[in-house]
């Protein structure tokens, strides 16, 4: 199925800054009220359902050049009509 890009964000950013957002996703999803995303001009509003699915990646990307490795966390929060319920556990230390 083809992606559509609904919204894009990158930028560096200090530490403290990130758990900021990240703080303010999770009061908002803790709250039950749409998640809305602003930057300039862009902007999307979306409504996570009580039990998307929640998927954590850590990633190294090596350069074919030989330069540095480069290394992501990605959270993401996927859901799609009549999605069913999945049991799982996580730990994030």
């Amino acid at each position: 199925m083809p992606e559509e890009v609904l919204f894009s964000f990158e930028r560096r950013m200090d530490r403290a800054e990130i758990a900021d957002y990240l703080r303010t996703v999770a009061d908002t999803l803790e709250g039950s009220d749409d998640l809305t995303l602003e930057a300039g001009s862009e902007s999307v509003t979306m409504e996570p359902p009580s039990r998307p699915t929640f998927e954590i990646k850590a990633e190294r990307e090596t350069s074919s050049s030989g330069g540095p490795a480069e290394f992501s966390v990605e959270f993401e929060l996927e859901w799609d009509e009549g999605e069913g319920d999945e049991d799982g556990s996580l730990s994030i230390q």
